[in-house]
Formats: structure tokens, sequence, C-alpha cells
């Protein structure tokens, strides 16, 4: 989920498995925020936003972290409340400013394995 981009030097072969570029740090801040977010629960559902598959992107930086997220509904009357918790979640573990941007991609409830 952090927003990182690599380029390869050359072009790999099938011979030759691909080196990843995965920083185990940056690996286990994020797996650290997936786990404090279990505790924000929708009031309405009875789940988290990790469970229900609000949380669209984690971008760690030094001195900011963002966390992208949807809502269930566009007019989530819990919103704030939500928001403003994943912000304090996130902020206990990385220890610096947050930002949660909310997108306007809509939510499915097959992104979270649910079927009604």
């Amino acid at each position: 989920m952090t927003d990182q981009q690599t380029s390869a030097a050359e072009p790999t072969n099938a011979a030759q498995p691909a080196t990843a570029t995965i920083d185990p740090q940056a690996r286990a801040t994020e797996l650290a925020i997936l786990d404090a977010l279990r505790s924000v629960v929708d009031p309405e559902i009875g789940m988290n936003v990790v469970e229900l598959a609000l949380i669209k992107q984690i971008i760690l930086g030094d001195k900011q972290t963002e966390v992208k997220m949807i809502l269930t509904t566009p007019f989530c009357p819990y919103a704030g409340s939500m928001i403003q918790q994943v912000k304090e979640q996130v902020e206990s573990v990385v220890e610096h400013d947050v930002k949660v941007t909310l997108l306007a991609e809509r939510w499915d409830p097959r992104d979270a394995g649910l079927t009604w």
C-alpha cells in the first residue's frame, strides 16, 4: 500500500529472479498502521475500516503520512468521527502529522468479502 516507485536499470529475464525493492522498515510501519486502524469501527456496520477495505493507500513520509480512504456511503453520518479516529490512530504509530484524504471512489461490499 505504500506509494513507492521503482525502476529497473536493466530488464530482468526469466532465468534470474527479480529483486524486490521493499523497504522492510516502511513495510513494518505500514503493517503497524493497519493494525492500529483495526480499532476504528464503522458504527453502522460494526466492522473496522481495514476489514471493510476503506483504506485505499498509505503514503509514508518523513514529516507527514497520508492515508487515502473511502466511506461506505457518500453521506455517512459518522464520516467526521471516523476520519478523526483514522488520523489519531495513524499518528500514534508514526508520531508525526497525518493527512487523511477522502476519495470519491464508491465502496463495494465485495471488496470486503461481503455479499447481501
